[in-house]
């Protein structure tokens, strides 16, 4: 499915963390104060990548808030590599939310799609953890869907199905993510077209979903809108 004639584009909705926020990194300094609390130094790169497989484990579940995903996901990929973390303790992660950064171009590509298109956040997060991030995102919004609105968590298509009552329709919307396995796959499915930023340079299997186009950072994402 290619890209509609900008023309006939009306609505943009980008993923939060990973797209705008830089979480790995906020995710990584945050395990490593704490760790460092206890004398400890982490392979971070390596507890990261198990931290994710917990947290969309942990989503799978029956609903709960985002910051209770962070804080079990904490303490189960720390025990995994050897570091008993008191549950009392994971509060530390949702704690850190408000030190995660955007992206040095998020908030500048933002701006561009904003003034071309009505723009909204989809995130797989709750309503007041957002909120603190909107803190570091300039850029006003037109709409906001949070795991917490629709009680579920992407990849399941609820999210996608709100936005879609809420703009009217389908037609029209184009998506941009940094997530292949919550964002990019279930759009393919709903046919909505999807602009998927690379930014780890990851090789997808031949039988996954194919993005509508694949960018390096937001940046490009916004040139292909003509932003």
């Amino acid at each position: 499915m290619p890209l509609p004639k900008r023309s006939e584009i009306e609505w943009v909705t980008v993923d939060c963390y990973g797209t705008l926020i830089d979480w790995d990194k906020g995710i990584s300094e945050a395990f490593s104060r704490e760790a460092a609390e206890d004398g400890l130094t982490l392979d971070v790169k390596a507890l990261l990548a198990r931290f994710y497989e917990i947290q969309y484990e942990v989503m799978a579940g029956s609903y709960e808030l985002y910051a209770e995903v962070l804080r079990r996901a904490a303490v189960k990929a720390a025990g995994e590599v050897g570091w008993s973390l008191e549950p009392s303790r994971a509060q530390f992660l949702p704690d850190s939310i408000g030190d995660w950064q955007p992206f040095r171009e998020a908030n500048a590509a933002m701006d561009r799609l904003a003034e071309k298109y009505c723009l909204g956040i989809i995130s797989n997060i709750d309503d007041k953890l957002l909120g603190v991030s909107r803190r570091h995102l300039r850029t006003e919004l037109d709409l906001v869907v949070t795991a917490q609105q629709v009680r579920s968590y992407k990849p399941e298509p609820a999210h996608f199905k709100e936005c879609a009552r809420r703009i009217g329709r389908k037609k029209g919307w184009v998506h941009i993510t940094s997530g292949h396995y919550t964002d990019v796959e279930p759009l393919v499915k709903m046919r909505v077209p999807v602009i998927w930023i690379n930014r780890r340079g990851e090789k997808l299997d031949s039988g996954a979903k194919k993005p509508t186009v694949e960018v390096k950072n937001l940046r490009d994402a916004a040139k292909k809108l003509g932003c």
